[in-house]
């Protein structure tokens, strides 16, 4: 699985590691990505969702119904 939210879109970035003696090794920078399931009342069903942890607190501010219409949006499979 890659890690990547399904929500906002945030995905790793990359850049450098610079040692003491500024030798530089390649590194990644993951978002925090957890799976958590929600209850889709319209739906009636369950769905788990891979979320960074700011999208997390972006659902439980506008709720899940709209944060599924917008991966929907973005063309994402709910």
């Amino acid at each position: 699985m890659s890690a990547h939210c399904r929500l906002t879109g945030a995905q790793p970035g990359f850049g450098n590691s610079i040692s003491h003696s500024h030798r530089r090794t390649s590194r990644r920078f993951d978002p925090n990505i957890q799976h958590k399931r929600y209850w889709l009342p319209s739906e009636g069903r369950t769905v788990r969702l891979t979320l960074s942890a700011r999208a997390i607190r972006t659902v439980d501010s506008i709720g899940i119904e709209a944060a599924v219409a917008r991966i929907r949006a973005r063309g994402g499979k709910v």
